[in-house]
């Protein structure tokens, strides 16, 4: 339950954290509410803010729970069929995520090929097929190699009237390499935050959640001791992260090494938590909404093209009563959008409907 729970926590910041942001902007000049505010905003582009925490930790939850999904799974087959099962999966979000971005409404050269989930997609394919092939030591050399082969890559190579170890925007080698070889759209004009280099890094922050599946998986360990290690892990990663930033940036955007531990390291100790609270102390009642989202993320991801909660709660609060309440209009606004996403995700969760890649 913690797992869907954390996974419900991280899509609400993902499709609500918008209409939150517009609703706090009013109280961005101090205090409390202007420090939440300020969280969620992305960083420009070094360092590190709680909104550039979303992103990493779902392609990690991704990474978790395919430990789960795929052991049971060889268990019951081989591994060609677990590796066949991971390449239509990963085919579909793909595609899922081409029509997200417009799919093809659009003029061909305005497809976007890589996206947010066309990375998690990319993420679980190799992932999946790694974890299905190699032992857990060797999953952390790939995991060590990507992680050390990138930051080798952009410290090393150089780029064309950069020079090499430049990691400012449009002069690194993963904006370059985009700008090259990236066709068709591209998020921030000539490079994409979810670029073809980047994936590498990418591809090791799923890794990280494959560790953390492998100790929530494990029976000889104690409730006590998975916590611990999760902990560990996660004080381990953060530390050696920002240790890294001294000489490899924190950049989200071009997903360094730096950002990767960083992002893994507050991954791990959320997890902790959740599952210290839900599933060892069994205090679980507060998480039910989240759940309700957890369980049909691509339904609240991709259900935003076909309903729009926002215009439902502006028949409410979008005229003379909304007004009324001054200032907070926006936050009351983005409060009803998000209660009325609950509402459907409770209405499908009661009635065991969901979408699943």
């Amino acid at each position: 339950m913690s797992l869907d729970a954390l996974r419900g926590f991280d899509m609400f910041w993902i499709v609500g954290a918008e209409e939150l942001i517009r609703g706090l902007q009013k109280f961005s000049g101090g205090g409390v509410l202007g420090l939440i505010a300020e969280q969620l905003h992305h960083k420009a582009w070094a360092g590190f803010h709680f909104e550039d925490l979303i992103f990493p930790l779902f392609v990690f939850i991704a990474g978790v729970s395919l430990v789960f999904s795929l052991s049971k799974t060889l268990q019951q087959t081989d591994r060609r069929t677990a590796a066949v099962r991971i390449l239509k999966r990963s085919a579909l979000l793909y595609f899922i995520g081409i029509l997200y971005y417009g799919g093809f409404s659009t003029p061909f050269e305005q497809i976007r090929l890589l996206g947010v989930l066309q990375r998690i997609a990319l993420c679980y394919l190799f992932s999946g097929l790694l974890f299905c092939y190699l032992k857990p030591k060797a999953l952390i050399g790939a995991c060590a190699f990507l992680l050390l082969g990138y930051w080798a890559m952009l410290s090393w190579i150089p780029v064309p009237g950069h020079g090499a170890g430049n990691f400012a925007e449009g002069a690194n080698l993963a904006n370059y390499v985009d700008q090259q070889f990236l066709p068709l759209r591209k998020h921030d004009g000539d490079h994409d935050p979810e670029g073809l280099l980047s994936t590498l890094p990418a591809i090791a922050s799923c890794l990280l959640g494959v560790f953390a599946g492998l100790i929530l998986q494990n029976p000889a360990l104690t409730d006590r001791k998975r916590v611990l290690r999760l902990v560990a892990l996660g004080l381990g990663c953060l530390a050696v992260g920002w240790l890294w930033h001294l000489n490899f940036p924190v950049i989200k955007k071009i997903w360094t090494s730096s950002f990767v531990l960083v992002a893994g390291g507050y991954s791990y100790l959320l997890l902790a938590s959740f599952y210290q609270v839900i599933d060892v102390w069994k205090f679980q009642k507060w998480a039910t909404p989240l759940v309700w989202i957890g369980v049909n993320p691509i339904t609240l991801y991709f259900g935003g093209h076909f309903i729009d909660f926002e215009a439902m709660a502006k028949l409410f609060f979008g005229g003379p009563i909304g007004a009324a309440f001054g200032p907070y209009q926006e936050l009351v606004m983005a409060l009803t959008t998000l209660g009325f996403g609950f509402a459907f995700l409770r209405y499908l969760y009661q009635r065991r409907i969901f979408l699943r890649v």
